[in-house]
């Protein structure tokens, strides 16, 4: 197949929280796991995909590789790949990713570090009260 570019389909959802269960403890997955239900503790994945679904309530300090917000996150976020905030999402803890994408009507409130990556460029974003500078080295 000359001048085809092979696309990457989505990865399927290899676990599912249901919206009347909670969980109080560490969550370790592989592969990607939908959370409609209450989480309280510890989500880890070495490159694994959350799903936090309209209904979800986290209240953890999450581990992966990517992480897809539409719930509610209380705590930290450190996404190896990129974290994703969709309406009615909302997020209150600090997060880091080298992509961080929120949607307009998604919420925000913590601290928020770009961290590098081999394929991103080193940037800097500097803030005072009065002005914010970028810095790319």
């Amino acid at each position: 197949m000359k001048g085809k570019k092979r696309v990457r389909k989505a990865d399927s959802i290899s676990t599912f929280l249901g919206s009347q269960a909670s969980v109080d403890g560490t969550i370790e997955f592989q592969g990607t796991i939908r959370l409609d239900g209450s989480v309280k503790g510890k989500i880890k994945s070495s490159g694994g995909t959350v799903i936090v679904g309209e209904k979800a309530v986290v209240d953890a300090e999450v581990f992966v590789g990517t992480a897809i917000i539409m719930g509610e996150v209380r705590g930290t976020i450190d996404a190896e790949e990129r974290i994703e905030v969709y309406p009615p999402g909302r997020v209150v803890g600090d997060i880091q990713a080298p992509v961080i994408s929120i949607e307009e009507g998604g919420l925000f409130n913590g601290n928020c570090a770009m961290k590098n990556t081999s394929t991103t460029p080193n940037t800097k974003v500097n803030s005072s009260q009065n002005s914010t500078s970028f810095e790319t080295s």
